[in-house]
């Protein structure tokens, strides 16, 4: 669990003030406009994150003088042996060792312990336990068995997707749990493309249900489709892709495990905010849905420190991510490469919410030269 500072800033990002100038939930049907509308968001003033310092080390005291006590005792051995003799020399005081430096590996749960809320005590179990969960839900290849939808529609309706998170002011991690839902959903069932954007906003509303406070209710969802669905079509929709997911729908997703990470590098906001872009980036490239969650996550942070100049891999980082930074530096060039030549006249939910000051407007910044970033990841 991040650090009550990251909590604050995140809440910051993902709710929108009900004043906001974009207004409640717009009607738009996926599939009829694919370019997204301007908004008018409202600024929000930045909060920095508070950098925890490095702790200093302390020094173990150090010994002085002399053994006086060792000295009286020789002198009265001495006594009775003749003076010709050479008295031996008083025995030497061991040396104090060296202060022993901190471990590499930093416990970044130690300051929560505390918290009733962090579960520290459990959090490197639940990691380790979610990471075990990533090899039951490898995505493989289903668009090969998907003879009416493609990859360019299910990134149209991922671009759809990212707007009504917007607009209801949902978690991030509704909108990537919602993903995934629909990606393994479509492993199981052949649809046709008029019905993706009902099995979208379905599994919105399920993955609303999983992790918000409050979820929207169906109605939301019908009114958000521009009524272009029945309410029973969006209920038995909903029982569908339980039924075919046997109500297995805690799918390990990225960034989960990009804001553990964040904590063990003790990123800022700002550079999170950057990894976080980066990653959302990828939700609606189909090529990417292979990877692991964790894997890309840790890939978007590195790129992110690189591009801020902050750094690494360190070891902390790769006690708790699993990953070295060799696995890393693959998926950290493509990653790069999508954020320098991804088209921008097209699909921009993305690009627009961080562009905007409420998120430091991170989606303005320079991408990497790849002949640098290369000669950086090898030194």
């Amino acid at each position: 669990p991040p650090p009550p500072s990251l909590l604050q800033e995140e809440s910051c990002q993902a709710k929108r003030s009900p004043s906001s100038p974009q207004g409640g939930p717009k009607k738009r049907s996926a599939f009829g406009d694919i370019t997204n509308a301007h908004k008018n968001q409202t600024v929000m003033g930045k909060k920095e994150a508070v950098k925890a310092g490095p702790r200093k080390v302390q020094k173990a005291p150090v010994v002085l003088g002399v053994a006086k006590n060792n000295e009286i005792n020789l002198k009265k051995s001495m006594r009775k042996t003749p003076p010709t003799e050479t008295p031996a020399e008083p025995k030497k005081v061991p040396v104090p060792e060296e202060p022993v430096p901190v471990p590499a590996v930093e416990d970044i749960d130690k300051e929560q312990l505390g918290d009733p809320y962090a579960s520290a005590e459990y959090a490197k179990e639940i990691f380790d336990y979610m990471r075990e969960r990533e090899e039951k839900f490898v995505l493989p290849n289903y668009m090969e068995k998907q003879p009416d939808i493609s990859g360019d529609m299910r990134a149209i309706l991922v671009d759809w997707m990212v707007e009504v998170q917007e607009n209801f002011e949902l978690n991030h991690e509704t909108l990537y749990l919602a993903v995934k839902l629909v990606d393994h959903y479509l492993v199981e069932v052949v649809s046709m493309r008029d019905k993706l954007q009902l099995i979208g906003s379905t599994a919105i509303l399920i993955a609303s249900k999983f992790e918000e406070r409050c979820p929207p209710c169906v109605d939301d969802f019908l009114y958000i489709c521009d009524d272009a669905y029945k309410r029973e079509e969006l209920i038995a929709m909903e029982m569908s892709i339980l039924r075919t997911l046997k109500f297995d729908i805690n799918i390990p997703i990225p960034y989960r495990f990009l804001r553990r990470f964040a904590k063990c590098a003790r990123a800022n906001m700002e550079t999170l905010t950057l990894a976080r872009f980066l990653c959302e980036m990828t939700l609606q490239e189909y090529d990417y849905i292979r990877e692991s969650p964790s894997k890309l996550a840790a890939s978007c942070l590195l790129l992110a420190l690189t591009m801020r100049n902050l750094g690494g891999w360190t070891p902390t980082l790769e006690y708790y991510s699993g990953y070295c930074s060799q696995d890393l530096h693959p998926l950290v060039k493509r990653l790069n490469f999508l954020l320098t030549y991804q088209p921008h006249d097209k699909l921009k939910a993305v690009r627009t919410k961080y562009s905007h000051r409420v998120f430091f407007e991170v989606a303005k910044a320079t991408p990497m030269d790849m002949l640098k970033l290369e000669e950086i990841l090898k030194s």
